[in-house]
């Protein structure tokens, strides 16, 4: 099979690849955005419910960048948190009001309605309900999907970045600079691994919720980038930061799902399960502290008691006139299914893996140290969330450092060099893959990476906990790719490889830091 050449390729069709596909096209080059799910629209970003930060009420730059400070325990990268308090707000209004036509909430006068998050000194929150993420997915992928330059490839799971110290058929390539050439990915509509080639290879392929038992993300959250980047030889740095979002609705029949920050921004307070108000006992600022604070303080309360969970109650809190089913439609809907009226009674709740404030190493312009590659969105680190992501500041940064990779992207075209390197590339031998993946062992083994992730490297480590994650990851990570070595190749084979090497990374970056700091927290 024909390699497939462009010049961008993008893996990844959230808010950061929609945004680096549409500016690369708009500039002039060709672009094929990968998605290994069927619906292109189906990503982190989708499921957002608060918001994104925009222009606040007596806001400015310098505020916003203040608190992205403050939530991030005062250890966020100064000049990332300032490209993006600046040059963010303008880019929603431009590109997801102008260009692409999202429609966010309004008031009365048709001016946009802001809200405020935890750890938010201003309202200055855009959002459409309770699923901005939706509305916003969906008016970026549309715009990617009507652009000529853009070619989108769905059911295509991403296997590992194409460099030419790892892929080149030349021996002299060792010696030669090292670059990003392209990638491999297993189509799985024929069940065959297509080869991409482009000078320009973006990783924006989301975070790893999917490595913990409770989770907020979709399953395609797998930690794919990481693993891969991480394979190619790029950094990963801050892996330790897994941020727990404190409210996640708990019921025995349905997955976890998310139960948005603007719930207690509108009045929400968190009681327990004898309808007592606890978070003031934790933190001065109480149901509004950032969400390390709420989740441990949830974690201590959950412990105190004995129970299975705590009650975010807006019912009996919210302030006069707020229609709660209005305002949280989407939120109002999924607990009526369950038989929950959140505008009668609390809805119950617990910690849920949310958000990677770690990533791959990328610099201002969402390059990694590999010529070539770049990462956008939440697989990279670029800084801004430091220790501890500030609320709705995800999709901001997926829109700005899109935005700034397609700029520098845009900068450099092909060379002889890279040309010439590309009649190098090994061809993918898939020789001596002869068994059938049986689906229980695929899931047996996630099951047991999901459980050891949650016990012993979750909201609350220590060094004992750390040690035995890392110790039964090493031989469940030697189990799977012995399996992976043997076995044909499959959506739910490649994920389980890159979701064993994220979780390893990411234990031993917690076991090598000691200091409990933003979301990583030791009890030892």
């Amino acid at each position: 099979m024909e390699p497939v050449l462009s010049d961008v390729l993008v893996i990844g069709s959230g808010i950061a690849g929609c945004a680096t596909a549409l500016r690369c096209a708009e500039l002039g080059l060709s672009v094929t955005l990968l998605s290994k799910a069927s619906d292109p629209r189906e990503s982190n970003t989708r499921y957002a419910q608060g918001g994104i930060v925009a222009d606040g009420l007596d806001d400015s730059p310098e505020i916003l960048k203040q608190d992205i400070q403050r939530a991030s325990a005062n250890s966020s990268y100064p000049e990332a948190a300032h490209i993006v308090a600046n040059e963010g707000p303008p880019l929603v209004r431009r590109v997801l009001l102008d260009q692409v036509g999202c429609n966010f909430d309004r008031d009365a006068a048709g001016e946009i309605d802001v809200t405020q998050e935890a750890a938010h000194s201003r309202r200055r929150i855009f959002h459409a309900k309770d699923a901005t993420g939706r509305e916003i997915e969906h008016k970026m992928m549309d715009a990617v999907l009507k652009h000529e330059r853009i070619r989108v490839l769905t059911g295509h799971t991403a296997i590992d970045i194409i460099t030419r110290s790892h892929h080149s058929t030349s021996a002299m390539a060792r010696y030669e600079r090292d670059m990003a050439l392209g990638a491999y990915a297993f189509d799985e509509a024929t069940s065959r691994v297509r080869t991409f080639l482009a000078p320009a290879v973006v990783l924006a392929t989301g975070g790893l919720g999917q490595l913990f038992l409770h989770t907020t993300n979709p399953r395609i959250a797998t930690g794919d980038g990481l693993a891969m980047a991480a394979r190619a030889g790029v950094p990963i740095v801050n892996a330790e930061f897994v941020q727990f979002h404190p409210t996640a609705l708990f019921h025995r029949d349905a997955e976890r799902f998310l139960i948005s920050e603007a719930v207690r921004g509108e009045g929400g307070r968190l009681v327990n399960a004898a309808g007592e108000a606890f978070m003031a006992r934790y933190d001065p600022a109480g149901d509004l502290a950032p969400r390390d604070i709420v989740s441990r303080a949830i974690h201590e309360e959950l412990t105190r008691t004995g129970a299975s969970c705590v009650f975010l109650d807006i019912a009996h809190f919210a302030p006069r006139g707020l229609d709660i089913a209005e305002r949280f439609p989407t939120i109002f809907e999924r607990c009526r299914e369950l038989g929950l009226d959140i505008a009668r009674e609390p809805i119950p709740v617990v910690p849920a893996a949310h958000y990677f404030c770690g990533g791959v190493k990328v610099d201002l312009h969402a390059r990694t140290p590999i010529p070539n590659l770049f990462a956008v969105g939440e697989v990279s680190c670029t800084g801004l969330h430091g220790a501890n992501r500030l609320a709705s500041t995800s999709l901001l940064e997926g829109l700005v450092f899109g935005w700034r990779a397609a700029a520098e992207i845009a900068k450099t075209r092909p060379d002889g060099e890279f040309r010439a390197v590309c009649g190098e590339v090994r061809p993918w031998d898939d020789t001596g893959l002869s068994e059938e993946g049986d689906p229980l062992l695929i899931i047996g083994d996630w099951m047991t990476l999901k459980t050891t992730m949650w016990n012993y490297a979750g909201i609350v480590r220590s060094r004992k906990r750390l040690e035995r994650a890392a110790a039964d990851l090493d031989y469940l990570g030697r189990r799977i790719e012995q399996f992976y070595r043997q076995t044909k190749l499959s959506q739910r084979l490649i994920e389980l490889r890159h979701g064993i090497e994220a979780a390893q990374l990411v234990t031993r970056a917690a076991l090598r830091n000691p200091e409990s700091i933003g979301c990583h927290y030791r009890k030892d």
